[in-house]
């Protein structure tokens, strides 16, 4: 539910920047794995903490290790407001922690001010690979 709300929010604000989704930690995994050089590189990842099979914070800890995705900003979007969860992600290299609004028009909100803030307005360099 949480994928089809973010594609209707970026939607709604007419957002070009494709999505690639993962819908457990395993396939998060799998994408990463499979990424070769040439592939396009996210400008940036959206990590929920709470994946099925894998967990976000595994996931975070294996991008942070990658030599092309450690450097791609994380914004965690998760339903998670514990302390906990908040320190985990952040030792691990997450660049933002956002708990989830519950109410829609705010979901829509959040999802174009991380599209607007990460893609456009922050200054970034990503390692080119040819």
């Amino acid at each position: 539910m949480d994928v089809d709300l973010t594609r209707r929010a970026f939607i709604r604000h007419n957002l070009a920047n494709p999505l690639k989704v993962a819908r457990d930690g395993q396939e998060a995994l799998d994408l990463i794995d499979t990424w070769r050089v040439g592939d396009i590189v996210p400008s940036v990842i959206l990590l929920d903490l709470k994946l099925p099979k894998i967990s976000g914070l595994d996931v975070l800890r294996v991008i942070r290790e990658h030599p092309v995705f450690g450097t791609v900003p994380v914004v965690v979007l998760t339903s998670s407001a514990e302390d906990g969860d908040i320190n985990e992600a952040y030792s691990l290299g997450a660049n933002s922690y956002i708990v989830k609004p519950v109410d829609f028009d705010k979901f829509i909100e959040v999802a174009r001010q991380i599209e607007l803030y990460w893609t456009v307005l922050n200054m970034h360099s990503f390692p080119k690979h040819a």
